[in-house]
């Protein structure tokens, strides 16, 4: 398998007790393309890329990242995962720079100290998202939209390949959610490739070459964006949705 192949789920079951959640599912997703996974609460879609990094275990089928199957797959650096909204400050007295640092750890290792490569890729990020002016504050002073934009600098800052990131402006002010969209536009122009579950694209919509429409499990369709409906379409509809299960507590870091 090629290197281009950044994602590669075949026939992916997961189920919880009895209780089936993702029916033979496959999805191939290749270098540089932008997926958003789409579907209502309770779809799988977000049970689906937690599946694809191994938070969830399969039932039955596989799954392979960067042409290497997950249970042997290491290079967890070629990956940066921004998790459903949590909050980047979780009662951590941290600045903005120091948790965007610390999306440097999985590529340089924790025993070595920060060079001029880490603070530059930190400054990057920071200002990627628009909070290079903040980037001294501490992490509670800021709003739910510039907390959000924190932990996705912080998935930026260890300069990824892949981006995976779930519901990433839900709940999110508009100022947040258009200085995301910049930040991903950024990220794809570079190269990177992106997986991204939403219940709706918004400003996200230009950017997304494909969409996976996931029902009851299943894939309902693959292709192109399909338009919103109802009080999505309207100007200015904010989106603030329950989701269907508790975010993993913290960033990934397998």
């Amino acid at each position: 398998m090629s290197d281009t192949n950044v994602v590669d789920v075949s026939h992916g079951v997961v189920a919880y007790g009895d209780r089936p959640v993702l029916r033979d599912v496959s999805l191939r997703v290749t270098a540089g393309e932008v997926v958003a996974i789409l579907g209502a609460n309770g779809s799988g879609k977000s049970t689906l890329i937690r599946a694809v990094l191994g938070l969830i275990p399969l039932r039955a089928g596989t799954v392979s990242l960067f042409g290497t199957p997950l249970r042997r797959f290491r290079q967890w650096h070629r990956i940066g995962y921004v998790p459903q909204r949590i909050g980047a400050g979780s009662g951590v007295p941290a600045t903005v720079r120091e948790v965007v640092a610390s999306g440097r750890l999985a590529r340089r290792g924790v025993l070595r100290p920060p060079g001029a490569a880490d603070r530059a890729a930190v400054a990057a990020a920071l200002d990627a998202v628009g909070l290079a002016g903040r980037a001294a504050d501490p992490v509670a002073t800021l709003s739910g939209g510039q907390q959000q934009r924190t932990l996705i600098a912080r998935a930026l800052a260890g300069e990824p390949e892949l981006l995976v990131l779930d519901e990433p402006t839900a709940g999110v002010d508009a100022a947040s959610q258009e200085a995301f969209a910049e930040a991903l536009r950024g990220f794809v122009a570079g190269g990177g490739t992106v997986l991204l579950v939403a219940h709706e694209l918004g400003p996200l919509q230009p950017l997304v070459g494909r969409a996976v429409v996931v029902h009851d499990g299943r894939i309902a369709h693959d292709g192109a964006c399909p338009p919103p409906a109802g009080h999505h379409a309207l100007p200015g509809h904010d989106h603030v949705h329950p989701h269907e299960h508790p975010a993993p507590h913290g960033v990934f870091q397998p």
